[in-house]
């Protein structure tokens, strides 16, 4: 005989947690919906992606699950995973992000790669990061090249205290110094460099207008900024950086991939610089400038 009963509340596993989720940020037109389901639900369960997965049966615990919808939220609300779970992965390490310091993208990794082969030969080189937000760039050197020494600057004492805790979370804050201040000005030019690196803000005002709202919203915009052109930091990279680099050093600058011929043409024709090639990045776009003082 038929009776009458209420149905049975939903059991939230893990698993089933997963695909709800997915499916609302598909909804909400977010691109990578099954990643930063799992990425999220790792955070809030303090494991690996990949454990998520193995425990799709476990049941969160009501704070967890809490803790998640929370999260979920955040996200929808256009926070960026990388603030939410405060880390990133970049060339093959982990940073801690705050919204204090840029997100590392894979496209930087493009310069790392080159500093790395130009480092081969100059095991004990000098090398000066500009603009050095989270540190990935000088930390990720410095991980790979134990003999060199290593000085970050960035303008943000914000996003400086990010970027201590990475090198001291990588085990490089001996060989890692750091410096506030605005591009060379901390920088004593009696000591010049083999090697400068940086991946300067080279974002124009109306282009940020257009951004997705994840990044125009919440990354700083200190770090985007690059001028009206989007090329001001290049100008002082053309004008000031050979000042601060041994005759034969390396200047490696990430450009934006629109921004080629713009960069390319401020260091044209200068007396200090050997103009060398542009990299692409794995996308196949115009990706980092390579300079070399005279």
């Amino acid at each position: 005989m038929a009776t009458d009963q209420a149905a049975a509340p939903p059991v939230w596993t893990v698993r089933t947690l997963l695909q709800w989720t997915t499916d609302f940020l598909s909804k909400k037109g977010i691109e990578a919906p099954a990643l930063e389901a799992r990425l999220l639900m790792a955070h809030v369960l303090d494991c690996k992606p990949i454990d998520v997965l193995v425990r799709s049966f476990d049941e969160p615990t009501e704070a967890e699950r809490t803790r998640f919808r929370e999260i979920i939220q955040q996200r929808v609300q256009g926070w960026p995973v990388a603030y939410l779970i405060g880390s990133k992965d970049f060339f093959l390490l982990r940073f801690e992000v705050t919204p204090a310091v840029l997100i590392p993208r894979p496209d930087t990794e493009t310069l790392v790669q080159k500093a790395l082969e130009l480092l081969k030969s100059q095991p004990s080189a000098r090398v000066l990061d500009v603009g050095t937000g989270s540190g990935c760039i000088a930390i990720s050197l410095a991980h790979q090249c134990p003999g060199i020494s290593v000085s970050a600057v960035d303008v943000s004492p914000d996003a400086l205290e990010v970027a201590r805790r990475n090198a001291k979370l990588h085990g490089v804050e001996t060989r890692v110094q750091f410096h506030q201040g605005n591009l060379f000005a901390p920088v004593p030019v009696q000591e010049p460099f083999d090697l400068i690196v940086s991946n300067p803000p080279y974002i124009s005002p109306a282009e940020i207008a257009t951004l997705a709202p994840d990044v125009r919203d919440h990354e700083p915009r200190l770090a985007l900024d690059g001028g009206p052109d989007g090329l001001a930091f290049y100008r002082r990279f053309s004008t000031d950086a050979a000042e601060y680099l041994k005759p034969g050093g390396t200047l490696l600058l990430e450009i934006g991939y629109t921004q080629n011929e713009g960069v390319r043409a401020l260091f044209t024709d200068r007396p200090d610089w050997n103009l060398g090639e542009t990299i692409q990045d794995l996308g196949g776009r115009w990706r980092v400038i390579v300079a070399n003082r005279l």
